[in-house]
């Protein structure tokens, strides 16, 4: 029995210091320095930006060379186009059409604190993302035809609204000093579509063809973390083979550039519950690659991006390139459709093979109920009918051990001066009793599992973000502010303590009467959701444990 106590003890600890340190992240958002302030005579951003160009993949296999020379740039800001849809706010510069702020109209900061809506890219220091595309070009008679996201563009107006049309274009166009080369790069929106479909026509009136790369990038700076322990990732992904990815931390950016072709895929900037992705054609053979630049300042700037295959467009001719850039929430029903893998960037650790049917049982509850509150309590009541005769084993083995207890005492007190002999009596009593005193260990190491795939389930996915529920609790994905669920989860836990048999030890009996307590505090701290789970769990598992143990009693 005694074995039985340290090992609980030991799974509740590890479990709750793991989930602890996690919360951390939560508990402590971000720091970020607003500092950047704009230049009234040149428009340019106080953000200095190195050697943000790839180089033109210049080798026989066609990958980005790494060793361009750091040519200082600064990232100028021109004229400001406005594009509002019934999910975005988006604001696109006219100096390389580069998409330089996106609010997400449907995902508020904090839906008690802030309602504005959460800013994914924005060009201010300390939050720093942004999108960026161009041409790379190869003709070295026609090196000025080569608009890369440093060009200024022209527009035909510089607002747009989306409002009840089924599709919205926004053009920019860019033309050679001569007239003879223009890129026309045109970003369409669609209604509660995060899928920004993006084109590029390029168009040659020279009297010579045209070679060269339209590239893509996202380009960010990192979002820091107060904890030191486990922290949700922001970083870049990049597809691997057919449904594979890799993730590319930016402390492995910092260390060496990434160059590798694939066939279609994509390439990500994550971070918790958004991100951006640029998804080419799949049937486009794309290079790949990350740089940092500014590595050597407080905020180093990194980027991730992809590249064509050489494209040549003849004279008089034109050429369209296709691709979507996803600027959004990580919905992993609607992101798993874009492209393969890409559900991938919803990372719930080693647990996946858990979490992933957590989900799907959870949003499929959810589709019917419409309360992920009310979901997460039938989900709890399906995993606890799942393993109901499990449980039912080892009720009946800790309500033996009670019935039984009395004589374990009698035992204690016979052999308090030999320890051997106490052991032997003992085991001797559990097998005449067929009592297995590891039994009552099983529904714990059983609900450990499942208990950390919720709880990754409830941090990382953004349908969880902020749900409601009931009366106060109209955040699942945070902790409850009023304590009512912890203080819950407390009590039934101490009523459960009462089920169990009671530690001979006096030392361990008063370490575990101070459990309750204990993981009432730390709950205290969990999200809500999962605070609710672990409650009903309890519950159920106090009225089936008390049928069993007086039932047993009673024979």
């Amino acid at each position: 029995m005694d074995t039985q106590r340290l090992i609980l003890f030991a799974a509740f600890m590890l479990v709750s210091m793991s989930l602890w340190q996690t919360w951390q992240v939560q508990v402590n958002p971000p720091t970020t320095n607003i500092t950047t302030t704009q230049n009234s005579t040149t428009g340019e951003s106080q953000d200095t930006i190195k050697n943000d160009l790839p180089s033109v993949p210049v080798n026989e296999n066609g990958l980005v060379s790494s060793d361009a020379p750091a040519i200082a740039k600064k990232l100028k800001s021109g004229q400001r186009v406005h594009v509002k849809t019934d999910v975005f706010e988006i604001e696109i510069d006219t100096i390389g059409g580069d998409i330089r702020r996106a609010a997400l109209l449907d995902y508020p900061v904090d839906i008690n604190k802030d309602p504005n809506p959460v800013v994914l890219m924005n060009d201010k220091s300390g939050l720093f993302f942004i999108s960026q595309t161009g041409l790379l070009s190869t003709n070295t008679n026609t090196t000025q035809y080569a608009p890369d996201h440093n060009v200024t563009y022209k527009v035909d107006k510089l607002s747009y609204e989306l409002g009840k049309q089924n599709e919205l274009k926004v053009p920019l166009t860019w033309t050679s000093e001569d007239g003879k080369f223009s890129l026309t790069k045109i970003y369409t929106f669609y209604p509660g579509n995060y899928e920004i479909a993006v084109e590029h026509q390029i168009s040659n009136n020279s009297e010579s063809p045209w070679t060269g790369y339209l590239y893509r990038q996202l380009q960010r700076t990192d979002l820091k973390q107060k904890s030191r322990f486990l922290k949700t990732y922001t970083g870049a992904m990049v597809s691997k083979d057919v449904d594979g990815f890799e993730k590319i931390k930016f402390s492995e950016m910092l260390e060496s550039n990434l160059s590798q072709k694939n066939k279609g895929g994509w390439v990500a900037m994550l971070q918790h519950y958004f991100m951006g992705v640029w998804i080419p054609p799949k049937d486009s053979l794309e290079t790949y690659y990350t740089r940092v630049t500014e590595k050597n300042t407080a905020e180093p700037h990194y980027i991730a991006g992809t590249i064509t295959a050489a494209q040549k467009v003849e004279p008089q001719q034109s050429i369209t390139l296709k691709d979507f850039l996803f600027v959004g929430p990580k919905l992993q029903d609607k992101i798993s459709k874009l492209a393969p893998g890409l559900d991938s960037t919803v990372d719930y650790g080693f647990l996946s093979v858990i979490a992933h049917p957590i989900h799907w049982l959870l949003e499929t509850i959810q589709s019917v109920v419409n309360n992920w509150g009310f979901s997460i309590i039938l989900l709890t009541m399906i995993i606890k009918g799942l393993f109901f005769k499990l449980s039912a084993a080892s009720y009946k083995s800790m309500a033996h051990m009670r019935k039984v207890t009395p004589r374990l005492k009698a035992l204690q007190e016979q052999y308090k001066d030999d320890s051997a002999g106490k052991n032997k009596a003992m085991m001797e009593l559990y097998k005449k009793e067929k009592i297995n005193p590891l039994g009552g260990c099983l529904p714990i190491v059983v609900q450990i599992p499942v208990f950390i795939s919720l709880y990754w389930v409830l941090l990382e996915s953004v349908e969880m973000r902020q749900a409601d529920f009931i009366l106060w609790l109209n955040n699942l994905s945070a902790p409850d502010p009023y304590y009512v669920l912890p203080l819950i989860m407390g009590v039934s836990m101490f009523v459960q303590q009462k089920l169990n048999p009671a530690p001979m030890d006096p030392v361990q009996a008063k370490v575990m009467m101070m459990l309750p307590i204990i993981f009432t505090v730390f709950f205290a701290f969990f999200p809500s959701g999962l605070v609710l789970y672990w409650v009903v769990n309890n519950l159920l598992s106090i009225t089936q444990q008390w049928y069993i143990t007086r039932s047993i009693e009673n024979a």
